[in-house]
């Protein structure tokens, strides 16, 4: 069976075509947007839709191209703007059908006050389209439908929940080599009951460690209707209400998780016939479809793309030279995430945030909750098929039977949970659930079924947090912080390669390198911008994640003394080369980058303030993943009291004020307060104006 390839067909050249955009009719008069010193907007609505067509015009103001990269990827028409990067997010969208999803569920799964939330975004998005043209990046995706709109959660969700690392090694010839964390990841979730804190607060920490720019990089946004919705939190471009963050009676944030969440399976082909495959004795018909994929070469000129996609009784199917396989997730069958995210928005106590989750909508992630009645709580949330326990689901499954076919799921009370554990804590850095709070509390992983394949192990940053985190004396709000903020690795490094070796070189045997050896000996395994152990590790560190790549070595794998050598040595050279000297500071080898500002930046992947780093220019590298948007929250007496920062600004544009003004402020890891109540955010406004109208300030 061959591989599909591109067929190249007559070139396309694409006229300037007028836009089928009309204004909405909107009543921005029940709209007011209040943007405060640092330019993040306050969003004032008389309904719940009203709040939403604002939320989609002001964060329009400060990043319509990143949301309509979103946009465009759910319309499956990133190709002709993005090119071959953007039509490999349309075939990925015509493989898993999920315009087709969001039209035939739409309607069932979404409630008709919901509805109106999604119609005022879409109201919003188009209005914003038709004042600024000029921002349009293709004038044929305009207007975004409600229904459009869904698609692009069911793509980003699909993507979340590993479809798009499937697919990659499907076509790869790869898809029984990678194990589901290929990458360490980061992203820390602490919860402190009142009753391990000084002053019979709760504490909670917001601290997803997202990528820095890009189309799942956070925004900051305070939503309030006269419904009930006062929230402070961070959205991706193309978000309608935040996805993790605080309202006036609790909070939680999300770090990703890694149960099983799909099963790719491979299919028995007749070598008679390569449209059929077998299932339990009995040919069966594969479907197949030829999509078109609009893919930009140039300016104004596409060309058309056919591409086939199958589909088995398993599941959306690729056919490459290594055979025919099926991807099975949950994702394609419950497309209802906004709504659940939008009424959790909304709850107001732990029994309403639970009933909200249990719609089982929301098919991934870690969540940790804290709130002002003196609850914290953790579930490792997901929807994971109930298996046949008869079939081995580990890695590729024989596509050959009808009882390899799941179709239902765990419901939310059989997932791992905790509520107010004696240890007074909850916390989670990507490691396992069953590790979620103190020793003697945590849950016994033999009580789940195996087919949930929850990770079992800790990381660096859960290890150094038990470090700093003892089960029994209280914390003050500045050992909270002092803890979030951590840059140190663990006593023991819990790195998936063991790279002890590093740390036990004779400087004898490689006199070379004797200098380096002393100063990475001596490294007290802290990442701050002025460390030389740093510098040399984080070499060291990149150096080998680039060979093992390169190579296609496991992770799984214990560097030799050779090997640790050999890196050291490649750092000598390296810094030699581009800093005239053979050791540096990690905050002259790391940069936070942003326009023309490249400021020394702290951290190493894996610590608890995590920064993962790439090549950017004169031997430098820059952050590109990690600490991003933080809030720290209390809960006590009153609204609760919130200090955030995001790593750049408020805005993506470069003449924006709010493009860089938050550097500083991220790099000293200091935190600006913010506030829920509506009579301070006007009391402190910067500006005040309706959807369209020229900002004012009262």
């Amino acid at each position: 069976m061959k591989k599909y390839t591109f067929i190249f067909l007559p070139l396309i050249f694409l006229a300037s075509c007028s836009s089928n955009l009309q204004p909405s009719g909107w009543d921005v008069s029940q709209v007011e947007i209040v943007r405060d010193e640092y330019g993040v907007p306050h969003i004032f609505g008389t309904k719940d839709e009203d709040v939403a067509y604002g939320l989609a015009w002001a964060h329009a103001e400060d990043d319509f191209k990143t949301i309509q990269t979103t946009l465009l990827a759910g319309k499956r028409m990133a190709g002709r703007v993005f090119g071959e990067a953007g039509a490999a997010a349309d075939f990925f969208g015509h493989l898993l059908e999920t315009r087709e999803l969001a039209e035939a569920k739409y309607e069932t799964t979404f409630s008709e006050e919901f509805k109106r939330v999604l119609e005022g975004y879409a109201a919003g998005m188009n209005d914003y389209a038709y004042h600024h043209p000029e921002e349009v990046l293709l004038k044929d995706a305009f207007p975004v439908t409600t229904k459009e709109i869904t698609a692009a959660y069911i793509l980003s969700l699909a993507q979340m929940s590993g479809a798009d690392r499937a697919v990659t090694q499907i076509v790869e010839g790869t898809v029984d080599q990678a194990p589901i964390d290929l990458n360490p990841k980061g992203s820390n979730a602490i919860a402190v009951h009142s009753s391990r804190t000084d002053t019979e607060e709760s504490f909670l920490a917001i601290n997803s460690h997202q990528p820095l720019e890009g189309p799942v990089a956070w925004y900051e946004a305070h939503l309030h209707s006269e419904e009930g919705w006062n929230i402070l939190g961070g959205l991706f471009p193309g978000g309608a209400m935040i996805f993790h963050g605080v309202n006036e009676n609790l909070g939680w944030a999300h770090t990703v998780n890694f149960p099983d969440l799909l099963d790719v399976f491979q299919l028995q082909i007749n070598p008679d016939d390569e449209n059929q495959y077998l299932v339990d004795g009995e040919w069966l018909e594969l479907e197949k479809r030829t999509v078109w994929l609009k893919v930009k070469l140039w300016d104004l000129i596409t060309i058309p793309v056919p591409k086939s996609v199958w589909k088995s009784i398993y599941g959306p199917t690729l056919v490459t030279d290594q055979g025919a396989f099926s991807i099975r997730m949950g994702v394609l069958d419950r497309i209802g995430a906004p709504e659940q995210w939008w009424r959790m928005n909304k709850a107001s106590n732990l029994t309403e945030f639970r009933k909200a989750m249990s719609a089982m909508q929301l098919t991934s992630f870690n969540t940790v909750y804290a709130d002002k009645h003196d609850s914290i709580f953790y579930v490792s949330n997901g929807l994971l098929p109930k298996r046949n326990p008869e079939i081995d689901f580990t890695g590729t499954v024989a596509g050959n039977t009808e009882k390899a076919i799941w179709d239902s799921y765990y419901d939310f009370d059989d997932l791992p949970q905790q509520i107010n554990p004696e240890s007074g804590y909850l916390f989670n850095t990507n490691h396992s659930p069953f590790l979620a709070s103190g020793f003697m509390n945590n849950m016994n992983p033999e009580d789940y079924p195996k087919g949930m394949d929850y990770l079992r192990r800790d990381n660096n940053r859960s290890t150094r947090f038990r470090e700093l985190m003892d089960d029994s004396t209280k914390i003050s709000y500045e050992d909270f912080k002092r803890i979030k903020y951590d840059g140190q690795l663990p006593e023991n490094l819990a790195y998936r390669t063991n790279m002890e070796s590093l740390f036990t070189l004779n400087p004898k045997k490689y006199p070379e390198i004797k200098q380096h050896i002393k100063v990475i000996q001596a490294w007290d395994k802290k990442s701050g911008v002025e460390s030389e152990g740093a510098a040399l590790f984080a070499f060291q560190y990149y150096y080998w994640w680039d060979k093992f790549e390169e190579l296609g070595r496991s992770w799984e794998t214990t560097l030799t003394e050779e090997e640790a050598a050999e890196g050291l040595m490649a750092a000598k050279e390296h810094f030699q080369t581009f800093f005239g000297k053979e050791i540096v500071e990690l905050g002259e080898y790391q940069k936070l980058v942003r326009g023309e500002k490249a400021l020394p930046l702290w951290g190493i992947d894996d610590v608890i303030t995590a920064m993962r780093s790439q090549p950017w220019e004169n031997g430098m590298r820059k952050g590109v993943q990690g600490e991003s948007y933080i809030m720290m929250v209390k809960f006590g007496e009153g609204l609760p009291k919130i200090e955030t920062v995001n790593v750049f600004g408020a805005s993506n544009k470069p003449e924006s004020p709010h493009f860089d003004d938050q550097m500083e402020l991220f790099l000293k890891q200091e935190l600006k307060p913010m506030t829920l109540d509506k009579a301070l955010v006007y009391q402190n406004a910067k500006s005040i104006y309706h959807p369209g109208s020229k900002p004012t300030r009262d």
